[in-house]
């Protein structure tokens, strides 16, 4: 099971150690970071973060409850109060024997889990860039749905990647999980 413990400089170490090149760095933060990721740029990231009485953002490393290891990190931001929404962004599972073991879906499962029932939002969303098949299935099956494309959004290279948007509604996370605690 995955459970998700806040994001601490004590774990800035282990991030930058996975984001060890620029692809993936665009792919996991967009432009929000430039690469070599660095503890002054994490220190940014964490001012303001996961404070429950002014909720803006909320920053996640994601622990195998079985191993206590730390497999990933996770990011609930851009909440509107007045909207009931948020969006998770930065999403990565961390060592790559790790991937295809459900880490992904645990994380996701479990930031739903908070966005739903501690914050009260009706709406999550997220964007995904679409060659990246294995997030868009760890998604489907959190029970994200598709609801558009931006084209060629993001340069990269001498290319462009297009994005996926998907999310899931309060009312769909009670269907599919009516206990509100999903195993992950």
């Amino acid at each position: 099971m995955i459970i998700l413990e806040p994001f601490t400089p004590a774990d800035f170490a282990q991030l930058i150690a996975w984001v060890n090149d620029e692809r993936l760095m665009k792919e996991w933060s967009g432009s929000m970071f430039s690469f070599p990721l660095s503890e002054s740029a994490l220190t940014w990231y964490l001012e303001d973060a996961n404070n429950m009485s002014d909720p803006n953002v909320f920053i996640y490393k994601a622990v195998d409850s079985r191993t206590g290891t730390t497999v990933g990190h996770i990011s609930l931001g851009g909440i509107s109060e007045r909207d009931r929404s948020g969006r998770i962004t930065r999403v990565l599972v961390g060592n790559t024997t790790e991937r295809r073991r459900g880490v992904c879906q645990g994380m996701v499962k479990a930031l739903l889990r908070i966005g739903f029932e501690d914050l009260k939002l009706h709406r999550i969303s997220l964007g995904v860039y679409d060659f990246n098949l294995a997030a868009i299935n760890c998604y489907l099956k959190a029970g994200f749905k598709q609801e558009g494309v931006l084209r060629d959004v993001v340069r990269h290279d001498e290319g462009y990647w297009t994005l996926i948007e998907m999310a899931i509604l309060e009312d769909e996370w009670r269907t599919l999980y009516p206990a509100g605690n999903p195993t992950a």
